[in-house]
């Protein structure tokens, strides 16, 4: 057992090497007191332990993609300062995500560039590129949703049920989605549909986890969180488990038709319970 952890961690570290390069390619992108060391350490370990038969290439796009969202995320959250500064950053996005060139300034969607190319050679990517791109918009309208709400006061949070609809902006499922078609698997092709549709239970599930855990953090940065709206904070404790219940529903037919990706799932969802369990994903600020 030991063994076979020391090799999950050895994938890790590989994986955390390239994505310190890919920091160190942007630092416009990626300051050091955010973006700090641990921040691609974690990032590399949540794939490799979710998937530890896959080799370092085969994680690579999944886990740079994970790092270009945190930056996409802090520039959205945090440095964005007008509703127009958003959607001229999402736009700008799309557009590449469709094709563009970015022009030379924008750091963000150059990052966005490389991995869509090393995406687009993927020999899944004619048939399934279209998914990538409805996931990619679907984080985005999360985020800029989240921004509005954020803008709008107090009075005008939304309910839990508006806020687990816009889990999308945790952006786990555009993450699978990208793995996915980038390992080309037929069986799990085949399945893509299903596996996004758990994909999505299980990122309702890590937004509360997720959620659960930051509390503090998210009030101190004056961010969204689950327990900022409700009542009683066991109502959020009680809907992730209703959630879990529905993700185990809805894996149980996959174990049989696509076993690998169902486990992948399962250990992606019981990593990150037991990771936010002790700490965090940002450096300090």
């Amino acid at each position: 057992m030991a063994a076979e952890q020391g090799r999950i961690c050895a994938l890790a570290a590989k994986g955390q090497r390239d994505l310190q390069e890919c920091a160190d390619a942007y630092p416009e992108l990626f300051a050091p007191r955010e973006f700090d060391p641990a921040l691609c350490g974690n990032i590399a370990m949540t794939m490799a332990f979710s998937a530890p038969w896959c080799d370092p290439g085969q994680l690579r796009i999944a886990n740079r993609l994970v790092l270009w969202i945190f930056a996409l995320d802090w520039l959205i959250d945090y440095d964005a300062k007008s509703r127009e500064a958003v959607d001229r950053l999402t736009g700008r996005c799309l557009a590449v995500a469709d094709g563009a060139t970015p022009k030379p300034d924008d750091a963000l969607g150059r990052f966005l560039a490389e991995l869509r190319d090393e995406l687009a050679a993927a020999r899944a990517y004619p048939t399934h590129g279209p998914m990538w791109r409805a996931e990619l918009r679907r984080v985005l309208d999360a985020m800029v949703r989240e921004w509005d709400w954020k803008q709008a006061g107090a009075d005008r949070l939304p309910n839990l049920d508006e806020y687990l609809a816009n889990a999308a902006n945790l952006a786990s499922t555009v993450v699978n989605v990208v793995h996915w078609i980038h390992i080309g698997d037929p069986v799990t092709l085949a399945r893509l549909d299903e596996l996004v549709t758990v994909s999505d239970e299980v990122q309702r599930i890590l937004r509360l986890v997720n959620d659960l855990a930051t509390y503090e953090r998210d009030v101190r940065w004056g961010d969204l969180n689950a327990l900022l709206l409700v009542s009683d904070p066991d109502q959020v404790r009680r809907r992730a488990e209703e959630l879990v219940g529905s993700a185990r529903a809805l894996l149980a037919p996959l174990r049989e038709s696509c076993p690998v990706q169902a486990d992948y799932l399962t250990r992606q969802l019981g990593f990150s319970c037991g990771f936010y369990g002790s700490t965090d994903f940002w450096g300090k600020t």
